[in-house]
């Protein structure tokens, strides 16, 4: 059987990293040439060591000056109608113009910019500046509350903080500034300057010490917002993990190793190119904002979209009817957001036309088979693939993927796919460290480093060198648990701390939820340990159910049955609470951790980076009056 271009390219990474990578980036822009493609010693690694360049030249200078400076690049719609699109030479001109007023602000290299907007032009253009001139930015999600906020800008130091006024969200005006605000009143920080985007027709004049962004632009008349050279281990962004740990890590992303990994990512599995019309449904604040909305397509030459609002709203066919109406080729966007769409049916997408859309692709938390067979077969008829994969923060790119750019493979729904060339990944135990055998589940780790995965957490590289490093002697560690079939598909079962140890039999969280999903009443399930004297731990579990099914005993007898007939007896369920919300970050996970603390009866922590905090009360609520119905 001969080998296929996955395969030809895992093993020439595998046998010569340093050559493979010197050749999958040559391509790339470059002002002056690599000393040596990779230096390590565990746990610490720099890559293209001595090059310099720059991202934001790659992403939009080098397109314009090859010609292409007409086609579309952004696109920027509102849930309410509103949009703008510019093309690659609109594009770099608005970046320039910010890039001339950082200058004259007195931002530069290696200056960190916090930047507290919404998805819109001005927020990328805004990242693409500080790129362009050598800052370093760090997003942080709109709408993040004080604590949140806060943290993440007194951990990176910033010198200046940008923020919007409102957002729009379900119709509705949403004020952000006075969250900015209230953080920056306790004067613990280094800020020395505040943008404020004013949006609304209302919003108040600018206070003492903030610049509106119309004179924030105009002060840079005088400056220059030509490109810096840059070299490749210069950082380009720093960006909180999301938050399913209870405190964030501020992860560090280059230049050099980043762009190369984006680049060969972005055509290796999502096959990006100048004809694609791609929309990641993401938002900038998180890592597939930074890699798949703003940098990767932009590197790519495609035209990217950026949405600002809710997929349904104003009704449950705007993800359809934007697809239509935009011609997109390209989809990127997680099972959260799949699994809302699911409890609308597929009448929302019946009459549009989504012949363009050539793959869909998912990732963020694992894409339970239930919501695969959904939309892949229910709305799309089985005539487009989607495509689950699997990458962290701290990878910047998939670690897992079924490859559309170099031959789709079998789709195994509820898989994360094959390990992607460059990344040397092995599944162990996660006591012994020793290889695990096919189908037996535990840590997922990689043995060697890949261009962009990130090599230290901002300030604090002790912490970056423990968490990562050190659970497994000089190999980096992901957290996840996960186990190989036969034919090297990964299956991941949550966090390796998150497994659930029942009798001698280990399950992961995942799979408990995605049993019950097969019940057409359950439109989401979060799972955790709950203690137990005979086993040492049974599940317990938080149940949303889609609209027009009620709790009942009799539902939770059917519940419970479902998931013994899909996962065997092995599954002990204990507690089974309805909710109408599950904890989850602001990027659509689970927060198990949560749950977790919900029913050991202890502090949840940190939940600053939570998306409604109400769900924490409605658990506490639910397996309080649980603990009173049954005595415990």
């Amino acid at each position: 059987m001969s080998e296929s271009e996955l395969q030809r390219l895992q093993r020439e990474a595998r046998e010569d990293p340093s050559a493979f990578w010197g050749r999958e980036a040559a391509d790339l822009p470059w002002f002056s040439p690599w000393e040596s493609v990779l230096d390590w010693t565990p746990p610490t690694f720099t890559w293209f060591k001595g090059a310099t360049t720059n991202l934001t030249y790659a992403c939009l200078d080098r397109h314009i000056a090859s010609g292409h400076g007409d086609r579309p690049a952004l696109i920027w719609l509102r849930e309410d109608g509103a949009e703008r699109r510019l093309s690659y030479a609109e594009l770099l001109h608005e970046v320039e113009r910010v890039a001339a007023a950082l200058r004259a602000l007195g931002i530069g290299h290696g200056d960190r910019v916090t930047i507290s907007m919404p998805v819109s032009v001005e927020a990328i253009a805004l990242m693409l500046a500080c790129a362009r001139i050598g800052a370093i930015h760090s997003v942080v999600f709109a709408g993040f509350g004080e604590g949140a906020l806060g943290q993440r800008i007194r951990l990176s130091g910033s010198k200046a903080v940008f923020v919007s006024d409102s957002t729009r969200r379900r119709g509705k005006v949403l004020p952000l500034k006075h969250i900015v605000d209230n953080t920056l009143a306790t004067g613990d920080h280094a800020v020395e300057h505040v943008i404020v985007q004013r949006r609304e027709p209302d919003a108040a004049p600018a206070g003492d010490g903030e610049v509106d962004w119309d004179d924030f632009l105009a002060s840079g008349a005088s400056e220059s917002g030509t490109y810096a050279e840059l070299a490749a281990t210069d950082p380009v962004f720093i960006l909180a993990t999301s938050g399913t740990t209870a405190t964030p890590k501020l992860v560090v992303h280059v230049h050099g190793g980043y762009m190369a990994g984006l680049e060969t990512m972005g055509r290796w599995v999502y096959g990006l190119d100048r004809n694609d019309i791609w929309w990641s449904t993401s938002d900038i604040g998180w890592i597939v904002g930074h890699s798949y909305i703003v940098y990767g397509p932009l590197l790519a030459g495609a035209a990217t979209i950026a949405f600002e609002g809710s997929l349904d709203y104003p009704g449950p066919d705007t993800l359809f009817r934007l697809i239509a109406q935009e011609r997109v080729t390209g989809l990127f966007t997680a099972p959260t957001a799949v699994r809302m769409l699911m409890q609308y049916g597929t009448e929302p997408a019946e009459g549009h036309d989504l012949s363009s859309l050539a793959r869909v692709f998912c990732a963020g938390e694992t894409l339970n088979p239930p919501a695969w067979k959904w939309l892949q077969q229910d709305v799309l008829g089985d005539r487009t693939p989607v495509i689950d994969h699997m990458w962290q923060t701290e990878t910047g790119v998939p670690l897992f993927a079924n490859p559309w750019g170099l031959g789709l493979e079998e789709i195994r729904p509820g898989s994360g796919g094959l390990p992607m060339p460059g990344w040397d990944v092995a599944i162990v135990d996660p006591q012994t460290h020793e290889d695990l055998a096919t189908g037996q589940t535990g840590m997922m780790i990689v043995r060697q480093p890949f261009p962009s995965l990130t090599a230290t957490i901002w300030g604090d590289p002790e912490r970056y060198a423990k968490d990562y490093w050190s659970r497994v002697p000089d190999v980096y560690t992901s957290g996840d648990a996960c186990r190989f079939d036969e034919a090297g598909y990964a299956w991941f079962s949550g966090r390796a701390d998150e497994v659930i140890k029942i009798a001698a039999h280990r399950i992961g969280t995942v799979e408990v939820e995605t049993a019950f999903l097969h019940h057409p009443a359950v439109a989401e399930a979060g799972a955790t340990g709950q203690p137990d004297e005979l086993r040492g731990e049974i599940v317990a579990v938080f149940v949303v159910l889609k609209t027009g099914f009620a709790p009942s005993l009799e539902l939770e007898q059917e519940l419970r049955a479902t998931v013994r007939e899909v996962l065997g007896p092995v599954a002990v369920i204990g507690d089974l609470r309805f909710v109408s919300s599950l904890p989850k970050t602001r990027s659509g996970k689970i927060m198990r951790r949560v749950l977790k603390a919900v029913v050991m009866g202890v502090d949840v922590g940190d939940v600053s980076t939570i998306e409604n905090e109400g769900s924490v009360g409605d658990a506490r609520t639910a397996f309080a009056q649980l603990q009173a119905e049954t005595g415990a």
